[in-house]
């Protein structure tokens, strides 16, 4: 990411589609902020004033072009680099914490009082919480008026504003626009044509995009009952804080976007969803950065050529990650998953049928209660598993993806049952660290040896320090170099269902 002036205006002066997301350009004779490659004219230096967020520009009285929409760009991948507090932060604001709970809640999460996390934010960022959770609601605002056929007044509650009049002038003083003309000028490859009951909308990311590889791994460890999927597709049930919900997630052209369709119990949890999703998939990614880093590495040359744009999987919710992580725990992802399904099928709750999907993944708290009367194996793995449900249902042990990510992993690992490679596996997928190496992982270690990499634990730690820090996209690597078998199409399996 271009941090120097000189280098961000170059960027801009290309019209470099690359950086879009990571910062804004604000032009002080135009009064608007741009993404970099607007296709406007290229405003003069002594014009421009770059901004890390579109809420900095916001508080400093600009607002959004019309021509280039700078809200329609994937996230920033800087706050999954930064395992600061400023990244945790904007992590957390993305998962909607502070219209949750807050900046209190915010500020409790982060360990700091409400006073500091502002000035914190303010100070690096140029906007504080309120102003970030506010350019949150109007991103949502806009992807929502342009993405679906919702009621204005819909659009306005789902987005998290209190008010339509507080919708209308936010709207407004962001985007020079009312909510009705902003959605007239809509594109039509932005307006979804979603099933009756659901919403449907595009979500934007950097390509290139590996989507048949993070198919290929969730088809791999779908869990009956819950999740759907296959080569092209990727459905689920969720537990969100307003009640259940579904999603289902396809590829979309042109390439640059993803389609989601979701059904919400309550529209308000829309925007958690997104983010959710968004992290699942890795969409924030700076696909470009890294393969040119791995790509540099002669042993990893022919593995990244092949599968540019290659992804993390991340998780929909940290407490069912870490669970998931311990029953995958020296088992094969086949076993696990008939674990998983069968716990599924046993404790989780039963909700309205959807395209394969008739029940979600169990509460910490019905496995802490019931998991040792369906879990098999070893009496001390099934202990772990329940004490640490237990320790998440009680508040005991905390997790999520605002974490400081050493505290994190001391806090797993003070868990009975739990070892490095699971703390450091939970941390890669519930945290977004795109620095980790998991050297005990028997898949990565095969893929290694099939790149001619070292593959004992030793040596790839000592070889995958020229992949920093990239090191979780090296893991992907490796497991992408282990065949993985997976499921027909998802319209298929329809079929079948129907």
């Amino acid at each position: 990411m271009p941090t120097t002036f000189d280098d961000r205006y170059r960027a801009i002066a290309a019209r470099d589609s690359r950086f879009d997301g990571q910062f804004v350009t604000a032009v002080r004779s135009t009064g608007i902020y741009c993404r970099p490659s607007c296709p406007a004219r290229t405003p003069k230096p002594a014009n421009v004033t770059f901004y890390e967020t579109s809420a900095a520009a916001h508080e400093a009285g600009y607002r959004a072009c019309k021509r280039c929409l700078p809200e329609a760009t994937p996230g920033s991948p800087e706050w999954n680099l930064r395992g600061d507090t400023t990244g945790r932060a904007m992590r957390l604001i993305a998962d909607g914490v502070v219209e949750r709970e807050g900046v209190g809640g915010l500020a409790s999460r982060l360990g700091y009082s409400s006073r500091q996390v502002t000035r914190l934010l303010t100070a690096e960022l140029g906007a504080g919480p309120l102003a970030l959770a506010r350019a949150q609601r109007a991103q949502t605002a806009r992807m929502l008026l342009v993405g679906t056929d919702l009621p204005v007044a819909d659009v306005a509650f789902s987005a998290g504003f209190a008010s339509i009049r507080q919708f209308n002038d936010t709207v407004r003083e962001v985007f020079g626009l009312t909510p009705t003309e902003l959605r007239a000028r809509r594109r039509g490859h932005e307006a979804g044509l979603a099933a009756p009951g659901a919403i449907e909308l595009l979500l934007p990311l950097r390509g290139p995009f590996d989507s048949a590889g993070l198919f290929a791994w969730m088809a791999a460890r779908s869990v009956a009952g819950a999740e759907v999927a296959a080569s092209d597709a990727y459905a689920r049930t969720v537990l969100l804080p307003g009640g259940p919900a579904w999603f289902r997630v396809t590829r979309h052209d042109p390439a640059d976007r993803m389609r989601l369709e979701a059904r919400v119990n309550r529209l308000s949890d829309l925007p958690a969803l997104v983010a959710r999703v968004r992290r699942l998939f890795d969409l924030d990614a700076d696909p470009l950065a890294i393969d040119e880093a791995l790509g540099a590495v002669p042993e990893l040359g022919a593995a990244v050529a092949a599968t540019p744009g290659i992804r993390v999987p991340g998780c929909i919710d940290p407490h069912e990650m870490l669970i998931r992580a311990m029953i995958g725990q020296q088992i094969s992802v086949a076993a696990a998953r008939t674990a998983l399904s069968r716990l599924t099928e046993e404790l989780g709750e039963r909700v309205e049928p959807h395209e394969g999907t008739d029940r979600l993944l169990p509460t910490m708290t019905a496995i802490a209660e019931h998991g040792a009367e369906v879990l098999r194996g070893p009496a001390a793995r099934i202990r772990a598993i329940t004490g640490a449900a237990r320790a998440l249902a009680d508040g005991s042990l905390e997790l999520g993806t605002g974490d400081d990510a050493a505290t994190q992993r001391a806090a797993l690992l003070a868990m009975p049952g739990i070892g490095p490679w699971t703390a450091d596996y939970v941390r890669m997928r519930v945290t977004g660290d795109p620095d980790v190496l998991l050297p005990g992982d028997v898949a990565a270690r095969a893929g290694a040896a099939n790149l001619g990499i070292p593959s004992d634990a030793a040596g790839l730690v000592a070889w995958s320090a020229r992949t920093a820090p990239w090191r979780s996209y090296l893991t992907a690597h490796l497991w992408r170099a282990v065949p993985i078998k997976i499921p027909t199409t998802l319209s298929t399996i329809r079929g079948v269902l129907a």
